[in-house]
């Protein structure tokens, strides 16, 4: 495996901590201020910004070129600046979250990772996924090295198959365990085809397709429609923090009787196609602003 770098000039629209904070991944670590280490598609990278430019380091264990697999991860064929203007226009309130988020992108995870991993974070908080989400990597995946340390790439659905209710159990997954196994095991068995999941158009069809995998509720079904390679921006996941900021800005009740259905119909009323893109730069905002 031969060490690859990859630079850019430094964008508004691509801030690491905007895009590594936000809640929409588990596998990369800081490092320092500027820089974070991540695990994805059989690569180990490291990404830094500086004022003027943004530098990606790293390695894949299957020699694939290091800039194309950050290109399309980082999601860097979107126009971020054209999307944060249409939804300016759509809604003033939402500009200062935006303004505050202007880094986010919403990266192209890998399906299977993100149905497991969102379904590791249920009633979850992040260094609890992020540790049961590596003892996983580490026990099943792959190791990768760079530099001095070893990386352990995601299991496959074929090695995590390996894993009995009993070993997960082990490993810290708590009630999670079963929902877990279930749903590897119907992925296996081609109960639910990833690959024709891909290819399909219709947004309810996908999002009540992955209703049927064990673990997976409304909010993860809307994680794993926004935040993988499915990439369905209008997709709205609703949090406590989602519901607490949109109540504030927008519905104006006692928190208790604020309902999703309520809040998912004026995303869609203000947001439209962009409400998951939206979404992001709101919790963002309220969770660490």
């Amino acid at each position: 495996m031969k060490e690859q770098k990859w630079k850019i000039n430094k964008i508004p629209t691509f801030d690491v901590k905007n895009i590594f904070e936000c809640g929409q991944c588990f596998r990369w670590n800081k490092e320092t201020e500027n820089s974070y280490i991540g695990v994805f598609e059989n690569s180990v990278v490291r990404v830094e910004q500086t004022s003027k430019s943004i530098y990606f380091e790293g390695v894949n264990s299957q020699d694939r070129d290091l800039q194309e697999i950050c290109f399309s991860y980082f999601d860097m064929q979107r126009d971020y600046e054209s999307l944060q203007k249409q939804l300016k226009k759509a809604d003033s309130t939402l500009g200062q979250s935006i303004q505050y988020g202007q880094g986010i992108r919403i990266l192209n995870q890998d399906l299977w990772e993100t149905i497991i991993s969102f379904i590791i974070s249920a009633n979850n908080n992040i260094p609890r996924i992020k540790g049961i989400i590596e003892r996983l990597s580490k026990t099943y995946g792959q190791p990768i090295q760079w530099r001095e340390n070893i990386y352990y790439t995601f299991p496959t659905p074929e090695e995590l198959s390996k894993a009995s209710i009993e070993d997960l159990r082990k490993l810290g997954l708590g009630f999670r365990d079963k929902r877990v196994y279930e749903t590897t095991k119907m992925i296996v068995e081609k109960k639910v085809d990833l690959e024709k999941l891909k290819e399909e158009k219709n947004f309810e069809k996908i999002r009540e397709t992955l209703l049927t995998l064990p673990g997976v509720g409304e909010k993860v079904a809307d994680c794993i429609l926004l935040f993988s390679t499915l990439k369905r921006l209008e997709a709205f996941p609703i949090d406590v923090w989602v519901k607490r900021v949109m109540n504030e800005l927008y519905i104006h009740k006692e928190e208790a009787k604020v309902n999703n259905k309520e809040i998912q119909k004026i995303a869609y009323e203000k947001f439209g196609t962009l409400a998951g893109l939206a979404q992001q730069y709101l919790f963002y905002w309220k969770r660490e602003a």
